[in-house]
């Protein structure tokens, strides 16, 4: 049986948006050499204050994200067809590379391992959008990427509350205002399927630890640096819309 265009479409929507936020809640592995199911076990004790597990995955996976979502932003830079569609590429691209810049100065601070790759999921969505040409990519871009971005938002806001090293609390912070401008400029494109964005969010995907958790790096591997090309120009930050007023 053939499936029409809008079904394939649709089935892309309901499969991949399964996404790459899974890998922000599964442990990693990375920089220690037992992991517990416990994550508010500490695993440390450092000068901005006690780190534990979930602090630890924050810290990598936040790395893993922007390894996946900064040249998912180069793409859109390149193959975006609408204004819009490129100016979010342009907030994905100067996003990632600051918060990556914050997150790797706390992971050296921490003593923490982080990934040179993302995860094999991840790393399927990068594949995706290389893939795609035209208004697909557009469509593709917008709906996988606030998909990830709001199933993050409760990720962050945990660590936030429950963090008690100033370090990460900081790389939360930035991560919130990051996240929340990531999520305005998808849904600026107007591509956003809030239906389908809605039953992923709140449907967890079940996936093994292999596809989301992101390679360590080999000994003495150079860390990559996230550097936006030539002649790139910051966007300006989304400000939130005013609270409306009654009276």
């Amino acid at each position: 049986m053939r499936i029409s265009r809008n079904a394939a479409g649709t089935l892309f929507v309901t499969g991949a948006l399964t996404l790459t936020l899974t890998a922000l809640v599964y442990p990693s592995m990375l920089g220690v050499q037992t992991v517990s199911s416990a994550p508010s076990r500490v695993i440390a004790n450092t000068s901005s204050g006690p780190l534990t597990e979930a602090d630890r995955d924050f810290v990598v996976k936040v790395r893993a994200a922007g390894l996946w979502e900064f040249p998912s932003g180069e793409l859109a830079l390149k193959k975006g067809t609408t204004p819009a569609v490129r100016t979010a590429g342009a907030h994905l691209v100067n996003g990632h590379a600051n918060l990556d810049e914050a997150d790797r100065k706390v992971a050296a601070a921490l003593g923490i391992t982080i990934p040179n790759q993302p995860s094999p999921q991840q790393q399927g969505f990068v594949q995706t959008l290389t893939a795609d040409q035209g208004k697909k990519f557009d469509e593709d871009l917008a709906n996988i990427l606030r998909v990830t971005h709001g199933q993050i938002f409760p990720v962050i806001a945990n660590i936030r509350a429950t963090t008690q090293n100033t370090l990460v609390r900081q790389l939360a912070d930035q991560a919130n205002d990051t996240v929340l401008d990531h999520i305005t400029v998808m849904e600026q494109t107007g591509l956003v399927n809030f239906d389908n964005v809605l039953f992923q969010e709140t449907t967890p995907p079940k996936l093994p630890k292999s596809d989301t958790t992101p390679p360590a790096p080999a000994p003495g591997e150079p860390t990559v640096i996230l550097s936006p090309p030539a002649g790139f120009t910051p966007p300006p930050s989304t400000a939130p819309s005013p609270v409306p007023t009654t009276g």
